[in-house]
């Protein structure tokens, strides 16, 4: 019924636990790696899974053509050789729980939908990862709202490609991925194709269907991030400014609140009282927000940091973006928004 598709490029530290968590949904029938030119030991481990695992088909691609983002040729490469009614695009950072592709299959039939995607749960072990991640993710939240990517009549749509089940016609009929050959956040832009054709979304949180630790280390997260926030957050210096201003204030206020109480001037007090106020109630709403993205309150304590990481790597991502190029894994790409 469904055919996986993970694209992997120097994925060594997780692409074995990937496989393995896909391989066991009985719903999926052929698991489909594309290994896009590694140079650690991915080809290896995928080598040893393919001999004990039925279900895995190893691709490897060529070099990369023009205009063609790196995952996105390599997805396509998969999908051009899947056998699936539905197609399953995930990630090898994603370990896929029991049950999660009888779920999304169940979410598309319920919801009448052509595409099921889910937001994973985030897997944070440093101290860098709290304090960036959940702050992205309370923002994203709020900018592309679930309920509004699900109803038919609005015009926002919204995907995660760690997680993206698709009707195998569909996604014929929207062109593929080589329709969005050269978008960064093709997730998104498939989405988009995929509302604007007329056919229903299903975008739901992921929590007890897939989990991911998309980055290892604070260079990683830092490319990743300052490859993808800009265009996530809105793609134009208006979007930026809209996310900047209120942290910009914030920050005002918060050392605004310690130079008064340093001063021990009398009236000091009460503008310190009235600046920690606002300063805590932006805190309480955001353990209220980052409740409901289902992240934990305990995540608060690294909100001031988090949000001055965010407005800087939304500042780099504008930058890096607006001057026409961005990295990602060894690789140069002319900016998409």
């Amino acid at each position: 019924m469904i055919s996986a598709i993970i694209p992997a490029r120097n994925e060594e530290a997780s692409i074995g636990r990937a496989v393995e968590s896909v391989a066991s949904q009985p719903e999926i029938g052929e698991v489909i790696v594309v290994n896009d030119q590694s140079i650690d030991r991915t080809g290896a481990i995928l080598s040893e899974l393919a001999a004990r695992v039925p279900k895995l088909k190893v691709l490897v691609t060529n070099d990369l053509p023009a205009s063609w983002v790196g995952k996105n040729y390599a997805v396509s490469i998969g999908a051009a050789a899947a056998n699936g009614d539905w197609l399953l695009f995930t990630d090898a950072d994603t370990c896929h729980l029991p049950g999660s592709s009888r779920r999304a299959l169940a979410d598309a039939a319920d919801h009448a939908a052509a595409l099921v995607s889910y937001s994973p749960e985030q897997e944070m072990h440093t101290f860098w990862e709290r304090a960036l991640i959940p702050v992205i993710y309370s923002r994203l939240s709020q900018r592309y709202s679930f309920e509004r990517v699900n109803d038919p009549e609005s015009p926002d749509a919204a995907a995660n490609g760690q997680f993206l089940l698709i009707c195998r016609k569909v996604y014929r009929t929207i062109g593929g991925h080589e329709g969005v050959a050269n978008h960064i956040l093709e997730d998104v832009a498939l989405a988009r194709r995929v509302k604007r054709a007329g056919y229903k979304i299903f975008f739901a949180p992921g929590q007890g269907v897939v989990q991911t630790r998309m980055y290892r280390s604070f260079g990683a997260m830092w490319e990743g991030w300052t490859k993808n926030l800009y265009p996530l957050m809105g793609g134009t210096p208006g979007s930026v400014l809209a996310e900047i201003a209120p942290l910009a204030v914030l920050a005002i206020l918060a050392v605004l609140s310690v130079y008064l109480l340093a001063s021990h001037a009398p009236s000091a007090w009460a503008l310190s009282a009235v600046a920690l106020t606002v300063v805590c109630a932006a805190r309480l709403s955001y353990g209220v927000v980052s409740d409901g993205s289902l992240y934990s309150v305990s995540f608060i304590p690294y909100r001031l940091l988090g949000l001055c990481l965010y407005g800087v790597a939304l500042i780099v991502s504008s930058w890096k973006t607006t001057r026409g190029s961005v990295v990602w894994k060894g690789r140069e790409y002319k900016a998409c928004v």
